[in-house]
């Protein structure tokens, strides 16, 4: 039976998107989302929170959207899956990262009044198409 590898978030951008290319052209953009959970202390009864930060990565015309719209403290969706990765740091020592790669990206906050949603949904679809393209 095949697993299920599946990551829903909600959050805030903590900074700026980074956005890059490979030297093939294709962009990535890395965020870093916060995420909060509250609760009530048993004992004392005052409010408790702790922030969980995500690194996550976009491909792509996700990518290129994250890049060119959000910013630090931006409110997104983002579905994806967790990816491990590893390579080697100039000491040799090989050094691995866990991190969230993105399937499905939707800006919560109110776009700037000269971007149309349309123009971004087109966006989106045009990459998914491109996507059923990939061989595995």
């Amino acid at each position: 039976m095949a697993g299920i590898n599946k990551v829903i978030l909600i959050g805030r951008l903590g900074k700026e998107p980074e956005l890059r290319y490979t030297p093939n052209g294709d962009a990535v953009v890395t965020l870093t989302i916060a995420t909060s959970d509250e609760w009530k202390d048993k004992t004392s009864g005052e409010k408790q929170e702790r922030v969980e930060w995500h690194r996550v990565v976009l491909w792509r015309k996700l990518a290129e959207i994250a890049g060119n719209y959000l910013k630090k403290g931006s409110q997104v969706y983002i579905e994806g899956k967790l990816q491990t990765r590893s390579w080697e740091d100039k000491d040799g020592n090989k050094r691995y990262t866990t991190e969230i790669v993105a399937q499905n990206l939707q800006m919560l906050d109110s776009l700037p009044k000269d971007v149309k949603p349309e123009a971004i949904q087109r966006l989106m679809e045009e990459d998914s198409e491109k996507e059923d393209d990939i061989p595995f």
